[in-house]
């Protein structure tokens, strides 16, 4: 198989741009409540955003541990899911995972219905996302000596 470059660099710019927004979700977003979403509807998008962009990111950061090892994906369920496993997550948090990518749907597409609850449920699961940069990063780490 011939070598893979698209990757180099991808993963680490990925995961720091998770990094990034998770601070900003962390610092400016995680204790919005309810009304306050509600009824700000410049509150409601930056959230929104934010949060899409994390799970997004997160699936292109999959997606290339994938794509590296050569690994199909039909959907965004799928590369979160397969990525776990390559990562070693348990079964129950593979199926977690690729539950975010729903998340991630509804909030791109703008569900009108099901923003708040896609926003509480990442923020329920928030701690996979932070166990998939650190065993990203362990992975890479590990590749790289």
């Amino acid at each position: 198989m011939p070598e893979y470059h698209y990757a180099k660099g991808r993963i680490s710019e990925s995961i720091q741009f998770i990094v990034e927004e998770l601070r900003e979700y962390d610092t400016d977003y995680s204790q919005i409540t309810w009304d306050e979403y509600r009824d700000d509807k410049k509150i409601q998008k930056l959230i929104d955003r934010t949060v899409e962009n994390i799970l997004t990111a997160a699936i292109e950061t999959c997606g290339t541990l994938l794509a590296e090892e050569g690994i199909a994906a039909a959907n965004y369920a799928e590369v979160l899911a397969q990525g776990a496993n390559l990562l070693g997550f348990s079964a129950e948090d593979q199926e977690n995972l690729s539950k975010l990518a729903a998340v991630r749907n509804r909030l791109a597409h703008r569900y009108l219905n099901f923003r708040w609850q896609s926003v509480q449920l990442f923020a329920e699961q928030r701690e996979l996302i932070l166990n998939l940069i650190t065993k990203t990063l362990a992975r890479e780490e590990t590749r790289e000596s």
